[in-house]
């Protein structure tokens, strides 16, 4: 193989190492912040969800009492969270505003004022 060649097949080799590496770090997402929430009776811990548009979280729910459920109709989310569980829903908010979260599995006495709030900014 002459000069050239050589140098043609080194060039040939950088170029294709440097196109992989754009391409992975293209391609790497940031890790999703989790928010930790608590469905007990008869309230969301937090009961206030901060977030940024367009900002990827992962809302990671337990209950340590009974079956609750978690409805957030303006981004069509729910899930049913079960003691002893971990129940996760991912997210990332398309628009702003404050945004009203419930539990939608009857849980006793005090259900109907089990709400919270998501604000997205």
């Amino acid at each position: 193989m002459g000069t050239d060649s050589r140098r043609r097949a080194l060039i040939c080799a950088a170029g294709a190492i440097a196109l992989s590496t754009v391409a992975v770090l293209a391609s790497a997402k940031p890790k999703a912040r989790v928010i930790k929430v608590v469905a007990k009776k008869f309230e969301f811990v937090p009961g206030e969800i901060h977030v940024k548009q367009g900002e990827t979280v992962t809302l990671q729910f337990t209950a340590p009492e009974v079956l609750m459920g978690f409805n957030l109709a303006d981004f069509n989310l729910r899930t049913d969270i079960m003691p002893g569980k971990v129940a996760s829903l991912s997210l990332t908010p398309d628009k702003t505003g404050k945004f009203t979260f419930l539990c939608d599995v009857f849980c006793g006495s005090g259900h109907e004022d089990m709400i919270g709030t998501l604000i997205v900014t």
